[in-house]
């Protein structure tokens, strides 16, 4: 597997499609970031504790935050990466003068995914390292420790969040037998639930609790509860909720009826322990969809017939 993980690897750090997708989202996010450095450092908030975690939430000048931008456009990178990773083997005939090698299937299956993530983990640690070195620059001061934790709680969560789109590339590309029907079934499932879900679930809960602007506020945190409820089936909201959770210290709560009823608690910075507690069913969601979506293709790939040609 190590011989497999070196060679895939170095593929897909030369690739251009990684390197173009790559540098467009780095540009993008820090541009995000220099502006939002700009704008603390122009206006500098009363607290200045965890002002660095407001790089990645903060917009400006019409730029979303970073967060945002690597909820929509990240799992691009791990789809591109992962939409032919079998498949291509197999157009190329290389699949059998591989396995004829001492080489396990599963070995090779998870070298290519482990390869994988770790070329979504490095692009993701530049990314997030330029952007400190941004504030860096532009504050003027370092990080605390509380800062620097939740930072990398951030990166952890992040590179989980690629690695479903990064599995679930793989799983299509082992599905099918042709790179582009795996690429539009990877997109398709990546615009559906960053778009479409997000519709469906506005008007699902107009549908089950309709609302007025003479609504109680009863009415108004059913349809609220409603709506999370089927994002909840989409991991792009639950990587969107439990990043919000880390990187915004008085996060105490998800949804409107959640802050509702916490409105009054003053609005003290959790401990990173808390936070985590709050978001550990969103965590854990995203683990078990990376884990299932891998395994699938595992099980599949491992009982496909490859003959010699």
């Amino acid at each position: 597997m190590r011989v497999v993980f070196w060679k895939e690897l170095a593929d897909y750090f030369g690739s251009k499609r990684f390197i173009i997708l790559f540098f467009l989202i780095l540009i993008v996010a820090g541009a995000s970031a220099y502006l939002a450095s700009q704008s603390l450092r122009e206006s500098p908030p009363q607290d200045t504790s965890y002002v660095y975690l407001d790089l990645f939430t903060q917009s400006s000048g019409g730029m979303p935050s970073f967060l945002s931008f690597l909820a929509f456009f990240g799992p691009l990178i791990g789809v591109l990466l992962g939409f032919d990773a079998v498949n291509s083997e197999f157009s190329r005939g290389t699949v059998s003068r591989v396995l004829a090698q001492p080489i396990y299937r599963d070995s090779w299956i998870n070298g290519k995914f482990l390869a994988g993530l770790a070329t979504l983990a490095l692009a993701l640690a530049g990314i997030i390292l330029i952007i400190f070195g941004l504030g860096l620059y532009a504050l003027g001061f370092p990080p605390d420790g509380g800062e620097l934790s939740r930072m990398f709680t951030f990166f952890v969560i992040g590179l989980i969040y690629l690695g479903f789109w990064l599995a679930l590339g793989i799983l299509f590309s082992v599905l099918f037998r042709q790179a582009a029907s795996s690429a539009l079934a990877s997109i398709a499932v990546w615009l559906f639930f960053t778009l479409f879900l997000y519709m469906a679930a506005g008007l699902i809960a107009d549908q089950v609790a309709p609302v007025s602007p003479t609504s109680p506020a009863q009415v108004w945190t059913r349809n609220e509860e409603i709506r999370d409820l089927v994002l909840r089936f989409s991991p792009v909201a639950l990587f969107e909720e439990a990043t919000s959770a880390i990187l915004i210290p008085s996060w105490r709560g998800l949804g409107l009826a959640q802050l509702l009823t916490q409105r009054d608690i003053p609005t003290n910075p959790l401990p990173l322990g808390q936070s985590l507690l709050i978001v550990w069913p969103q965590l854990v969601s995203l683990i078990a969809l990376t884990s299932v979506c891998f395994g699938i293709s595992y099980v599949i790939f491992m009982r496909r017939e490859i003959r010699s040609l």
